[in-house]
Parts: structure tokens; sequence; C-alpha cells
């Protein structure tokens, strides 16, 4: 229950100028994401505690000096990265597909709370990166006029969620400017 706290935000008034876009419960993404995120934290984790591992095996050893704290720290911080952290992760990533907008909140340290109104979108993706497409899931990437924030992405999705998602916006974009 206070998992979905976290993803949930306390009910209000719809945002103003935004339709179907409201501060109700956010839509949790895919579970696999879960997954995709332990695997992209493995790709990059395990080799760094493997170089640490090796320099307090081989070389702290070698030349006397104490050893076996460097590795147990690399590997222990790796168990937490892999095993812990994408499932906090996960607990944090929601969105709202609304009617003229795409809410997206994020953010397991560094809340980000992004409202991106159709008609500022530039240009859109849909993407699936090593991890994703092993576990099955796809990101949506909206590109929008100006520099900050100008991209938001929205991972965990299945592939064809994503597309659907960008197929109605484009045609929201085509409807306003055509």
């Amino acid at each position: 229950m206070a998992e979905q706290a976290d993803v949930a935000v306390a009910e209000q008034a719809p945002i103003d100028g935004i339709a179907g876009v409201d501060a109700a419960a956010l839509q949790p993404v895919e579970r696999a994401y879960i997954r995709a995120l332990a695997i992209r934290n493995a790709m990059w984790l395990l080799p760094i505690a493997a170089v640490a591992s090796f320099v307090d095996a081989v070389i702290l050893r070698a030349n006397d000096l104490p050893w076996g704290g460097l590795m147990v720290a690399s590997l222990l911080l790796a168990a937490i990265g892999i095993f812990t952290l994408p499932s906090r992760a996960w607990h944090k990533i929601g969105y709202v597909f609304g009617d003229d907008a795409l809410r997206v909140a994020h953010g397991l340290w560094f809340r980000r709370d992004t409202i991106v109104p159709f008609v500022r979108v530039q240009h859109i993706d849909v993407g699936q990166g090593p991890a994703e497409r092993m576990c099955g899931v796809a990101y949506l990437v909206l590109h929008t006029a100006g520099t900050h924030n100008s991209i938001v992405t929205l991972p965990g999705l299945r592939p064809e969620r994503a597309a659907e998602m960008r197929d109605a916006i484009r045609t929201m974009i085509r409807s306003d400017f055509g």
C-alpha cells in the first residue's frame, strides 16, 4: 500500500488547460522494466567490481597491503545496484497519458514530474536498448521546443503501447497543424 502511495499523488483538480491530465494516481510502467534496469546496471557494475577485485586481490596483496576490503565493498555495491535499486526505481516511475499532454514522474533520489503538452512536441521516438529488447520493453522519447528539459523519456512501456502512444501523439500534432 505504501508503495502505491509513492507512485500516486494526492487527488486534485485537473491541471489548468490540459485536458485529461490530473494529479490522480499515475499509471505504473511494465514490471519487466525492473529486469531491464537490473541488466543495465549489471552491464556497468560487474566490470567495475571485477577491476576492483583484481586490484584488491593482485596488486594490494602483492605489495603486502591490507586487501579484501575493496573486493567486498565493490561486490556489495554491485549486488545492491543489481538486486535492490531496480525495484525501488520502478516504484518511483509513473505516467498519465492525457487528451493533450503526457505527464511523466520519476526519480529515486531526485524526483522529477514533467508535463509535456502535445502542441510543444516536435519529434517522437520509440526505442529499445539491448536490456530493453531482452525484457520486452521499450521507451518513448518526446522532443520539444527549447533547451531546458527539451527531451522527456518514458521508459518501461510495452513496445506496442509505446507505438500506440507515438501514433496518437503524431495524430494530435497533425490535427493541430493540418
